[in-house]
């Protein structure tokens, strides 16, 4: 049986504010930031939350969410690969814009230089 089948509740996080909270996604609705009332975005149940001051991981972080990759998975293998570090994000958007690939599957992407299988 999958690990999150019980009542986890994922991590919502607000990137204005750099803070994280764990909440339940039901009732569907917006959930504010306590600090600033911005909406969250539903990061998923596996996200390593960063240190605030670690600028290099929250942009890093940031950037996955925006491209729609979230840390959702049943808990037994995780979500994938995301990228921690803003370094390895340049990485992946210079390997997607030189292999003609989607940003988000870049950043998925273990090694950003493997050929897309045909």
């Amino acid at each position: 049986m999958c690990r999150y089948a019980t009542s986890y509740k994922p991590h919502f996080v607000c990137l204005a504010c750099r803070a994280s909270f764990k909440q339940s996604p039901l009732p569907l609705r917006e959930h504010p930031c306590p600090h600033c009332r911005t909406p969250m975005v539903d990061a998923g149940f596996d996200l390593a939350v960063p240190r605030r001051g670690n600028n290099s991981a929250w942009k890093a972080l940031e950037a996955t969410l925006r491209a729609g990759l979230t840390f959702h998975s049943c808990g037994c293998d995780g979500p994938g690969y995301r990228p921690r570090s803003t370094a390895e994000v340049r990485e992946r958007r210079r390997a997607a814009k030189r292999l003609g690939l989607l940003e988000l599957t870049a950043l998925e992407r273990y090694d950003p230089w493997e050929e897309p299988a045909r």
